[in-house]
């Protein structure tokens, strides 16, 4: 049996929909990939990195409030989206490109 990603608390319609064109097809395959790995293919598949998405995926696969992280923790979790970021959307990019991708300006479909 298989479960909507939506089924996970803070994950709604849209986030399953970001999943489904990412090849990620209900809860337990987003459980297995973790969150680092899953949003790399949101993003690999035309998802606009944003921290915050990234943030409220890996509080939901944790069974948390979406706002549950502070302090330590969530500068953790920045350096690795940050490194997820670089890795799936940044590619091909000269550095001005990067720069702007990194603060949001650019198209994601650029990477």
């Amino acid at each position: 049996m298989t479960t909507a990603v939506s089924s996970i608390k803070n994950l709604g319609p849209a986030y399953e929909e970001a999943c489904t064109k990412a090849g990620i097809h209900s809860a337990e395959a987003l459980r297995e990939l973790g969150p680092d790995e899953a949003y790399g293919r949101l993003l690999a598949t035309g998802t606009k990195p944003h921290f915050i998405g990234y943030y409220v995926l890996v509080m939901a696969l944790q069974g948390r409030p979406w706002n549950d992280c502070k302090g330590k923790e969530k500068d953790a979790l920045r350096v690795r989206f940050d490194a997820i970021k670089a890795a799936r959307s940044d590619r091909g990019l000269n550095e001005l490109e990067r720069i702007l991708n990194q603060i949001g300006v650019l198209d994601p479909k650029a990477g």
